[in-house]
């Protein structure tokens, strides 16, 4: 849903120092969500992370300006987010893309596109979601190719130490579902979950977190994500889990 902390982090940081001088964990509190996420990386000993619903590659290029020098690997299925992540994605030598959705199953899917490209979904928007963000109303539908995350699992090496983000707006559940006989293979995640619902089907954060628990996952840390505007409600967070 539109601009979120992790895009203000992004643009602060670059402000403060751009792109070519590196991390800049050491210039925010500790406490602060891509802090947090970087220190967590490296605990981990990450050297994969696959970056579900990517749009034009924001999340990857703030992992990469804390410090994250390992492989990415970004799926995306909206033809121009997808342009412009190959463009960002390119000119890093360690970051592959595919234009490729995720889903419970493979094939073919409708994707609903967003009038603020981030928003776009497999599923159908709430009202709820486009009276707190106008811009993200749908104009339009495109057809989409899509994989499993079983699929994706199945091409990784067993010694790889493997990260998932998912920001797929609502279709988080579906996505895991589509590889929950691989999911001991990560050791960690990061979800973007709706507190109210926003669209429909998906799966909220009270619900999602006992099916992580009951799946063998611990709950690190959750990040404020997009607020109404009109009342300073949180609608989303982000949340970060570990084996």
């Amino acid at each position: 849903m539109g601009h979120r902390w992790k895009d203000v982090v992004e643009m602060g940081a670059r402000r403060v120092v751009g792109y070519a001088l590196g991390p800049v964990s050491s210039r925010l509190q500790p406490w602060s969500p891509a802090v947090r996420r970087a220190s967590l990386l490296t605990k981990l000993g990450v050297d994969l992370l696959i970056d579900v619903g990517a749009n034009t590659g924001q999340y990857g290029a703030q992992v990469r300006l804390f410090g994250y020098r390992e492989t990415i690997r970004s799926f995306e299925p909206l033809p121009p987010a997808y342009a412009a992540l190959r463009r960002r994605a390119d000119a890093d030598g360690r970051w592959e893309h595919r234009p490729l959705g995720l889903a419970r199953s493979r094939g073919t899917g409708k994707l609903h596109i967003a009038g603020n490209s981030q928003s776009s979904s497999l599923l159908p928007m709430l009202p709820r979601h486009v009276e707190a963000a106008p811009s993200s109303a749908f104009v339009g539908d495109v057809t989409v190719n899509l994989v499993t995350l079983a699929d994706i699992l199945d091409e990784v090496p067993a010694e790889r130490r493997v990260f998932l983000k998912i920001d797929a707006q609502g279709s988080e559940r579906n996505i895991l579902v589509g590889g929950e006989t691989v999911l001991e293979r990560l050791v960690g995640l990061e979800l973007e979950l709706s507190l109210v619902p926003l669209y429909e089907g998906e799966t909220l954060l009270t619900d999602m977190l006992p099916w992580l628990e009951a799946r063998g996952f611990r709950l690190h840390a959750v990040h404020p994500g997009y607020c109404d505007p009109r009342t300073g409600a949180v609608l989303q967070v982000d949340i970060l889990a570990t084996r």
